[in-house]
């Protein structure tokens, strides 16, 4: 027998996903990953509790859509294959129904500049993407506008999706984004937060782009 494509990655993911819920950004079997490999992608698979996950439930989905594997591909997986085609710099994509992100996709409300942190998603706000049904090619399209120039979006009335170059750095962002959604939530049970300026949110895209970087040798 063959030897398992991939199989580093695939633990991790197993991992990432089982982290997700233990950490309370995700519940039960909803949201999913997606992690670009030679010629496609791995997903992880349809309505599968994460505990029971092996690395063999993990599928291999062709940039065509057609899957490889022993289980159904995660219903969102158009999205994930549509934002990888799209952003080439993105390999990993985390989608989950974390509770202050989905609170305020309920709303259809962005995350405006209330605090200077919002930059680590990639710009001034953090855009809620219209509804559309899970697992529809509307989602995706939707999905895909809301993340232009951008690294993380919510979902109306679902959920929000984070991308990364790597499948540690989406789930980094990930818990980073729904933290600024609780606070953001708790800020606006005592009124309208007072916003910060596009000029001063480009000072800080700028200064983010060097953030945690070693300095260039002299």
């Amino acid at each position: 027998m063959s030897p398992l494509p991939h199989l580093a990655l695939r633990e991790e993911m197993i991992s990432t996903a089982r982290r997700m819920n233990a950490s309370g950004l995700n519940q039960g079997t909803s949201g999913n990953l997606g992690v670009r490999v030679e010629g496609g992608l791995l997903i992880t698979p349809s309505g599968m509790d994460y505990g029971a996950l092996v690395p063999e439930d993990l599928v291999f989905l062709r940039f065509d859509g057609s899957p490889e594997g022993r289980r159904v591909p995660s219903t969102e997986w158009r999205f994930h294959r549509d934002i990888l085609e799209a952003r080439p710099e993105v390999n990993a994509v985390l989608h989950a129904h974390s509770m202050f992100c989905t609170t305020l996709a309920c709303l259809h409300r962005p995350i405006p500049a209330f605090h200077y942190m919002v930059a680590k998603a990639g710009g001034s706000s953090i855009r809620c993407a219209p509804y559309a049904t899970f697992g529809t090619e509307a989602l995706s399209r939707h999905a895909v506008a809301a993340l232009e120039g951008r690294k993380a979006c919510l979902l109306a009335n679902h959920g929000m999706i984070a991308v990364g170059a790597s499948l540690s750095a989406a789930y980094a962002l990930a818990v980073e984004v729904e933290t600024l959604a609780a606070m953001y939530w708790r800020a606006l049970q005592l009124g309208e937060p007072v916003l910060l300026d596009e000029a001063e949110m480009a000072v800080v895209l700028e200064k983010f782009k060097t953030y945690g970087h070693p300095p260039a040798p002299a």
